[in-house]
């Protein structure tokens, strides 16, 4: 991606650094409002960024004058200028901006009865700025999540999204659903639930109550009209991060089998059974996560082989290994919460094989 210019969203090339379309598809692709509320919220979200749009409300007026009372609802092709020049000031410098290494970065979160938006941003010089616009459609088994669940699987959404931002830096998450800043320290929660709190311990948050008619920008991004059917206007990966690399089954192939469909491979003996019957009670399957409830009393994701080396390179030779022992680097992949079989033989082997550590 650096050979080709592309650094985290932005393209570098002679004439400058440009933003990635991918992270503006979101914006770009919003239909003009076809109701009063729609109106409303469109321009909450312009409004919110308002100091960096010169003649924010000249530009703005036809559509204030929408949302005068007895104005029939119907968008006039005077109001389509200003919406496209609002939509093109919302995709564009200042508003967008690239990452601040080093400063704290801000989530905003929200979830609607069929769609969760997430907008990365951060505070500079005391100023609101997007990094980041994404979506994701809720599937059929989300959708009937309650709302406590739908917000919280946001906060998560964005987190996995942005990892390559987020991880190792301070963030601030603001979602409009207060209880989600006591989840994280309740103990009865849902075996669905445990799985995305898991998830938020490798991060450094503060989770922050901002209500719908404070969070503007997620707000009406999470409220937007979409096609579910087509799924138009969703973007759900970032640029090139797929390398559509065909991996064999992972190790734990047989256990998910079986505790999905409850299906052994046929011609084992009795032992075989015994044996496994008595390690299968250690597993727990949440889709698509396999976790391992460890003799610590943790809860640990069971990692497919081709993602060993990457978690060792991580826990060992970046930042946060500094060269440790191969006993120290697997002690720091249990504390990350990542278990598979072979951990602590692969982790000395690893380490013989790095020249800074010999």
């Amino acid at each position: 991606m650096v050979n080709k210019g592309i650094v985290l969203g932005h393209i570098i090339s002679q004439d400058g650094i440009k933003v990635d379309k991918a992270k503006t598809d979101l914006i770009v692709n919003l239909s003009p409002p076809t109701c009063v509320k729609e109106v409303r919220s469109f321009l909450g979200h312009a409004g919110f960024y308002r100091r960096f749009i010169r003649d924010f409300s000249k530009i703005a007026k036809p559509l204030s004058n929408l949302l005068a009372k007895d104005v029939l609802i119907y968008f006039f092709e005077e109001s389509h200028e200003p919406f496209s020049k609002l939509k093109k000031a919302l995709t564009s410098a200042p508003i967008l901006h690239p990452p601040i290494w080093g400063e704290s970065f801000e989530l905003m979160c929200d979830a609607s009865d069929y769609a969760i938006r997430v907008v990365l941003g951060q505070h500079i010089d005391k100023k609101p700025h997007v990094i980041y616009y994404a979506s994701h459609m809720l599937n059929d088994a989300q959708l009937n999540y309650i709302v406590t669940e739908k917000e919280f699987f946001a906060v998560v959404f964005g987190f996995e999204k942005f990892r390559s931002y987020l991880i190792g830096s301070h963030v601030i998450v603001y979602t409009g659903h207060s209880s989600l800043k006591h989840l994280l320290s309740t103990k009865d929660v849902k075996p669905r639930l445990v799985r995305l709190i898991l998830l938020l311990q490798e991060f450094d948050c503060e989770i922050k109550d901002k209500k719908g008619s404070e969070n503007l920008v997620a707000n009406h991004l999470s409220r937007s009209i979409c096609d579910r059917k087509s799924g138009s206007g969703i973007s759900k990966c970032f640029p090139d991060e797929q390398l559509y690399d065909v991996h064999p089954d992972p190790w734990y192939t047989i256990i998910v089998k079986y505790l999905v469909a409850g299906r052994i491979p046929k011609g084992w003996t009795k032992n075989d059974k015994d044996r496994f019957f008595h390690l299968v009670k250690f597993f727990v399957w949440d889709d698509p996560y396999l976790f391992k409830y460890c003799s610590d009393l943790v809860f640990r994701r069971c990692i497919p082989d081709h993602e060993v080396r990457s978690v060792l390179s991580f826990c060992h030779d970046q930042a946060c290994g500094r060269h440790f022992s191969g006993r120290k680097t697997a002690v720091k992949i249990l504390q990350y919460g990542f278990h598979w079989l072979t951990l602590f033989k692969d982790a000395f082997k690893y380490c013989k094989s790095c020249p800074r550590y010999q």
